[in-house]
């Protein structure tokens, strides 16, 4: 994807909330949550590419807490891009909160705001 992460975050949410706008009278609080966890999925892989050599990998994955062993397997691990975003220690690295606190907006939480009104 093109751009830098902030434009990127900024048009998914533009396009997710219009998405719930339209479609969200319907039912859909299951395929909301498959849908939220395959976008944080998408953008773990996206930062891990742009990450680009294993050095960055390392540096970035020490920065946010992963201890030494973990960044070293990982950061030099020969695994694609999707598979290794799908690990634990990434998932412990670039966790929900830190792409919340990016910019990314929480869809399931839009969706219960604007149509589970109790």
């Amino acid at each position: 994807m093109p751009g830098t992460f902030y434009e990127i975050v900024t048009k998914i949410n533009q396009t997710t909330t219009g998405w719930i706008n339209y479609y969200g009278i319907s039912n859909m609080k299951t395929f909301i949550k498959e849908m939220k966890s395959w976008l944080n999925h998408r953008l773990r892989q996206l930062i891990w590419k742009r990450w680009k050599i294993p050095r960055t990998k390392y540096k970035m994955l020490r920065q946010y807490g992963i201890n030494h062993d973990d960044a070293m397997k990982t950061a030099n691990s020969r695994k694609g891009y999707w598979r290794i975003s799908k690990s634990e220690i990434i998932h412990r690295a670039i966790t929900n909160e830190k792409l919340t606190n990016w910019g990314l907006k929480d869809i399931s939480r839009i969706y219960e705001q604007r149509y589970l009104k109790d």
